[in-house]
């Protein structure tokens, strides 16, 4: 078969690459060797965010383009991402006061900022921020952020660019692409050839292999692969805002409540030699452990987390000897000689500016399409989010269903939204499984999500695995088979 553009990769990038082009036109086929969002996007700490350390990098374009997309991201993906409060305790030593306050004004003013309030200095001495601190902290600063799903956002825009015309294919590797003049012929995982006018190369941590060893087209870039580790803690204090708090070693560690019953802590930075070294280590989960505890009233210990996940970050390499300190900025290299079909690869990034890293990738390419129409995603709602407020639109749900469970009518309207009607159709959900999931959604995720597995629905289209038990996580097993 014969595409305008093949996407290699089903991250973050290489579903909003496939949604932006899928909407200009092109004819898109998006392959991804396994699940959506199966490695580095749905291993995140789940933020929309500027980036408040990237300043002490003088990295001012990234955070300011970050920043303009939180306000883009509460307009269109107004299910999956919702605004937070961040506080910053203030610890002698560390960062001086004068330089929080400086880098927070700088925070406030880079990009225009319409639905989120600005900073300030709070007393964390008294409610609402004492609950679960230390007492001897006095003084801290609160500032705005965003929180975000991140596997489901890949989904939404794997959704939406199938709705345009894209054909999404899941547990489908490339295995070897070349050129032929203007044109890629790429044979494909279970014996399927297809030609290509553009090819991008969103592979994540695997770019560089995809590019050297299946394209063939050799590269100076260098990748810099670096592991970022989360643990899952139960429940550390009451309230929605989150922490971002000073490490003595110069990082930061955030502390956001997650799922109602957890609290959510990460992350580590931590060079790593293969993309294959995606897992959390006990030294790391030590890290995390004491960079908490030095700031809450009850310290906590490695016996005390519930779940670990690592995700390899494949940042650009400017040559930086602090893994801390290499740009989270991207790089688009575009290979193509006169007159030969071109391959745009993906190196670095970060969730918050997925968008505005596809609108770059389409300008890139916009050369080899004449009349290629221009960028729209800005404007238009993700799947689920074509509401005006978020908080009507969940009651409405709830008061057009009151004879259905309550757990189950958050759950399906906080993944969906406003496409939770699809989901529930008549209402016959069949069997519960608990934390709100049912044998109805699963078959909506089989359907029209690409669900291969309990895995794929229990970790990361939803969560559903934190909350269930292990028999209960044997009965989706157990349903998938049927």
């Amino acid at each position: 078969m014969n595409y305008d553009l093949l996407v290699i990769g089903g991250g973050i990038n290489g579903a909003g690459i496939a949604r932006d082009a899928a909407g200009r036109g092109l004819s898109v086929l998006l392959v991804e060797r396994g699940d959506l969002a199966a490695a580095t996007s749905s291993a995140s700490s789940k933020l929309i965010h500027g980036g408040l350390r990237y300043l002490e990098q003088f990295e001012f374009r990234l955070v300011a383009e970050a920043l303009a997309e939180r306000e883009i991201l509460l307009r269109i993906a107004g299910h999956l991402a919702w605004p937070a409060r961040f506080v910053m305790p203030h610890l002698p030593g560390l960062r001086p006061r004068w330089a929080i306050r400086l880098g927070l004004f700088l925070y406030d003013h880079l990009a225009r900022r319409s639905l989120l309030p600005g900073s300030h200095a709070v007393r964390l001495d008294t409610p609402p921020y004492c609950s679960g601190l230390n007492s001897q902290l006095r003084h801290g600063f609160v500032y705005s952020d965003c929180r975000v799903d991140d596997a489901r956002l890949v989904v939404a825009n794997a959704v939406d660019a199938a709705e345009r015309g894209a054909r999404i294919l899941v547990g489908t590797e490339c295995l070897l692409a070349r050129r032929d003049g203007a044109l890629w012929h790429a044979a494909l995982s279970g014996g399927v050839e297809v030609r290509a006018r553009a090819i991008v190369n969103a592979a994540g941590p695997w770019v560089k292999d995809v590019l050297n060893q299946r394209l063939g087209q050799p590269s100076r870039d260098a990748v810099r692969l670096v592991k970022g580790s989360h643990i899952v803690l139960p429940r550390l204090y009451d309230g929605e805002h989150a922490f971002i708090l000073q490490n003595d070693d110069r990082r930061v560690v955030f502390m956001i409540p997650w799922e109602g019953r957890f609290t959510l802590v990460g992350t580590t930075d931590i060079p790593v030699a293969t993309p294959d070294q995606a897992e959390a280590t006990q030294d790391e989960v030590d890290y995390l452990c004491r960079a908490v505890s030095r700031y809450l009233e009850k310290p906590v210990g490695p016996r005390a987390v519930l779940w670990r996940y690592a995700g390899v970050r494949p940042l650009y390499d400017d040559g930086s000897s602090d893994p801390s300190a290499v740009t989270r900025d991207y790089t688009l290299r575009l290979d193509a000689a006169a007159d030969e079909a071109p391959v745009l690869s993906v190196f670095g990034g970060k969730i918050t500016t997925y968008r505005r890293l596809a609108e770059h990738a389409l300008e890139k390419l916009a050369p080899y399409f004449p009349r290629l129409p221009g960028a729209w995603t800005g404007q238009t709602a993700l799947p689920g989010s074509d509401f005006k407020d978020r908080e009507e639109a969940r009651k409405e749900l709830l008061a057009r269903h009151r004879d259905l469970p309550p757990e189950v009518l958050q759950g399906v309207f906080r993944r969906h939204g406003t496409r939770a009607l699809q989901v529930l159709g008549d209402g016959q959900l069949g069997e519960h499984f608990g934390a709100g999931l049912t044998e109805r959604e699963l078959r909506y995720f089989i359907e029209r999500e690409w669900a291969r597995g309990a895995q794929d629905v229990l970790w990361r289209r939803t969560k559903a695995g934190l909350h269930l038990d292990q028999r209960a996580r044997e009965r989706v097993e157990a349903a998938f088979s049927r």
